[in-house]
């Protein structure tokens, strides 16, 4: 109503209005119009006309030439182009120069300027003339459709499609779910409401088809849809990296913890983990150990479904997996990547089953999403944010340098959905005034659109374990003595649960060497054999380094020999691997040390286990073994600690350590102090 208008307009005002109007269809004639915005020189009128083609154009405003009046007008309606996004405004001199000053460089695009250099062609008038003449006819048609049925109420309008309320419930659900027709749900149009549609005019065979379908009687207001709203996805944060070791394990377990600070029930996911370094869940299932780490920090147990996939390389082609927290074999790569479906049912299953647990989830990913060889197959970076519908923070690492190059790069690689998921940067292990990074973060807003949202400081000695070994070790040493005992650990090409040794590097009078070849030993006073996941394979290095002859050597200095779990394969004279458990070798010689014999298992043995030492103090730790260790020599005279399962429904079981004289056996264990 334009004397209603004129009554709300207040100088100054920019009244933006369409005509004919969406999604009514409504057109307001050229005169009463006309008339409003020439007495009215104290607003500005822009009227949008992406429809006025429809009603024949006699009453667009296009060549109407007021100071306060700008007309825009669109192709993509009329010739239905929605991909090429067509239009042009008629507007004052000085008002389409300040839209010049605001708009972006290229303001069209090669094939829409040339469209619409063919579309203005005067041999096409008889094209747009038909096309006026039959919407009109067909509009005319489907309105007195339309009406024969007493649960509609439709509008009329000048437009392509046909605005109307219905008062039968569920009326769009079920033409989409029964019919396959799409009615535009209009309950978002402010003024509207439930119970409000919009109708494209189409074809007759097309309203016959409609017609035929409200014919029908009403489904029952309780029958199921699977159109239903799902429920509201539990909120969910996400970190992800420009590289391995960018520090999201530590920032996600921080993450956790301001969360649990803030009120909020949290739990952490982790979709898929390569990590060697794993922990034991209270019902006896394997997880990588960060997710233990994020556990901790939330106050919660842990919990197979927060890693749901666990790869253990056993080999540079292959992996051990683990499924919810139990071995379901050893995969190449190739056969992994075929089991992707079965394994991406898996990780979704577990999401979402943890996520109705729990009022918020932090989720890490792993490697980088930039990793574009992987992209197809991903189920850890943002497949599985856009499966969660998280927000994504990038986190880089800038005390490797190139940090923001790393950024760019990453987002570079990033699709338009994977992009809309990020929500922001984050710069980790910094050192210095962040004050200075003020330049970078905005040619990195400029650059992507993507705000550093934070600076992390670089802490070290957190002290919280790692879950590979890329840094090895998760401590600065401590102040040493003058005189310490020089320990020298080996690292195995296969180090597994390589922690276990860590806390020694705690102790003063302990100073903690890492030794990749075996002639850098020197002459220390103590030698540790970690963990293994392919003990057969690390033998065949040691082998090349000759050994056996190392280790006599330092043996008849003093020096004591310490094996953890595969460590103490290493120690014993044969190992057998009948099923191929960890290699194709059958048997593989030992070092020979002590006379043990280690077989292995199908079946893993995974527990929790805790001790009382001879002392009195209390330990806990785990079992993660697949072999079984017999001593042959029955003058070996093995010490006993009393250890008690804690598997739930198993009774307690005292069970026997074998500690020869000069060697330490640790089944993978993991041990933390009071």
């Amino acid at each position: 109503d334009p004397d209603e208008l004129d009554a709300r307009l207040r100088p100054g005002d920019l009244l933006i209005l369409g005509n004919p109007g969406n999604p009514a269809g409504a057109l307001l004639e050229r005169a009463p119009l006309e008339a409003l915005i020439r007495q009215r020189r104290d607003v500005h009128f822009l009227i949008d006309e992406a429809f006025i083609e429809f009603t024949g154009g006699a009453d667009s405003l296009a060549s109407v030439r007021f100071d306060n009046l700008a007309v825009s007008r669109s192709f993509t309606k009329f010739y239905a182009l929605p991909g090429l996004r067509m239009g042009f405004a008629c507007a004052p001199a000085w008002w389409i120069a300040a839209m010049r000053e605001a708009q972006g460089i290229w303001s069209i695009g090669t094939p829409a300027a040339e469209m619409m250099r063919c579309l203005l062609r005067e041999e096409h008038r008889e094209y747009r003339e038909r096309s006026v003449r039959e919407t009109a006819r067909l509009r005319r048609n489907m309105l007195d459709g339309l009406a024969r049925y007493g649960f509609l109420h439709p509008v009329e309008g000048r437009a392509d499609f046909i605005l109307l309320r219905s008062d039968r419930p569920g009326l769009g659900e079920e033409l989409l779910r029964k019919h396959r027709i799409l009615a535009r749900d209009c309950a978002d149009y402010p003024g509207l409401g439930k119970g409000w549609f919009r109708f494209a005019v189409r074809p007759e065979a097309e309203q016959e088809k409609l017609f035929a379908a409200l014919e029908q009687p009403a489904s029952p207001a309780a029958a199921p849809s699977r159109f239903r709203p799902a429920p509201r996805p539990t909120p969910a944060l996400m970190l992800q990296g420009t590289c391995s070791n960018a520090g999201k394990s530590v920032l996600t377990a921080a993450f956790c913890r301001i969360l649990l600070q803030d009120g909020f029930k949290v739990a952490p996911f982790k979709a898929q983990n390569m990590a060697l370094n794993s922990f034991v869940t209270p019902d006896g299932g394997e997880i990588g150990r960060a997710q233990a780490v994020q556990a901790e920090a939330c106050r919660i147990d842990p919990d197979v479904r927060m890693n749901p996939i666990l790869l253990k390389p056993n080999s540079d082609l292959g992996s051990q997996v683990i499924e919810l927290g139990h071995a379901v074999g050893n995969f190449k790569v190739r056969e992994f990547y075929a089991e992707k479906p079965r394994f991406r049912e898996t990780v979704r299953r577990a999401y979402a089953s943890l996520a109705s647990e729990y009022d918020v989830m932090v989720l890490e990913g792993a490697g980088s999403p930039g990793e574009v060889n992987l992209k197809k197959n991903d189920i850890v970076n943002m497949n599985m944010a856009a499966f969660a519908r998280a927000k994504v923070l990038l986190v880089g690492d800038i005390d490797r340098g190139g940090v923001y190059a790393s950024f760019l790069g990453t987002y570079a690689t990033l699709t338009p959905e994977e992009r809309r998921l990020l929500a922001g940067f984050v710069v980790n292990k910094f050192r210095g005034d962040p004050t200075l990074l003020a330049d970078a973060h905005a040619y990195l807003r400029q650059s992507t659109g993507v705000d550093v949202l934070g600076v992390i400081d670089f802490l070290p000695d957190l002290g919280l374990p790692e879950e590979d070994s890329v840094n090895f070790s998760f401590v600065r040493p401590a102040p040493k003595w003058t005189q310490t005992l020089d320990c020298a650990v080996v690292a195995l090409d296969h180090i597994a649960n390589f922690t276990d040794f860590v806390p020694f590097e705690l102790e003063p009078d302990v100073t903690v060497r890492k030794v990749r070849r075996l002639a850098d030993l020197g002459t220390p006073d103590l030698v540790i054999l970690p963990g293994s996941k392919s003990v057969a394979a690390d033998m065949a290095e040691l082998e090349q380094q000759n050994a056996r002859a190392v280790f006599s050597d330092l043996r008849n200095q003093g020096c004591t020999l310490v094996g953890l779990c595969g460590g103490l394969q290493l120690l014993g004279r044969e190992l057998l691997d009948p099923d191929g458990i960890e290699s194709p070798r059958k048997t593989a010689p030992m070092l020979g040390i002590i006379d043990l014999a280690t077989v292995m298992r199908k079946t893993k043995t995974v527990c929790r286990t805790r001790a009382r030492r001879f002392d009195g103090t209390e330990l806990s730790g785990y079992e993660l073994h697949h072999g079984e260790t017999f001593a042959r020599d029955a003058s070996l005279k093995p010490q006993t600690a009393a250890i008690r399962s804690f598997l739930p429904g198993q009774a307690n079981r005292v069970q026997s350590a074998a500690i020869p004289k000069n060697t330490l056996h640790s089944g993978g264990t993991g041990i933390r102090r009071f």
